[in-house]
């Protein structure tokens, strides 16, 4: 479980230094004036910069629902082989969300990663609720 925690943390850390390294660029080619980044507007970032910043916020919206319930598991002394299974394909479904994001972004695939991974966060969810309130 800590395992694919740590995933989603290093995913989070691979695409902030990706976005910074665009930002860094975009400037640098002259595509974008460091101003902007003071409240993030002036002029129309390039696209590459606006799906890295998006991609990187998403990092922090529905993974926390993964760190909550992961934890939840841990203190609850409630991991079973089916809940590090869970986990790891929710690593899985976000790693090629954002691959795809971040590269051909090609929307059908992409809204198919982020509902399977969310579908998965929820089973972990309810799994949880099931197997710590009705299996005593």
């Amino acid at each position: 479980m800590i395992l694919a925690m740590f995933s989603m943390v290093l995913l989070t850390f691979v695409v902030g230094f990706y976005t910074f390294y665009v930002r860094v660029n975009s400037v640098k080619k002259g595509l974008l004036k460091p101003r902007y980044f003071l409240l993030m507007q002036d002029n129309e970032p390039p696209e590459n910069v606006i799906k890295t910043s998006r991609n990187f916020s998403n990092q922090f919206e529905m993974p926390m629902l993964f760190y909550v319930i992961s934890t939840l598991i841990l203190v609850t002394q409630t991991v079973t082989e089916f809940t590090i299974t869970l986990a790891w394909l929710f690593v899985i479904f976000r790693s090629i969300h954002a691959w795809i994001h971040l590269t051909y972004n090609h929307l059908l695939h992409r809204i198919i990663a982020f509902w399977l991974a969310n579908i998965v966060v929820l089973a972990m969810w309810i799994d949880l609720l099931i197997r710590y309130y009705f299996t005593k």
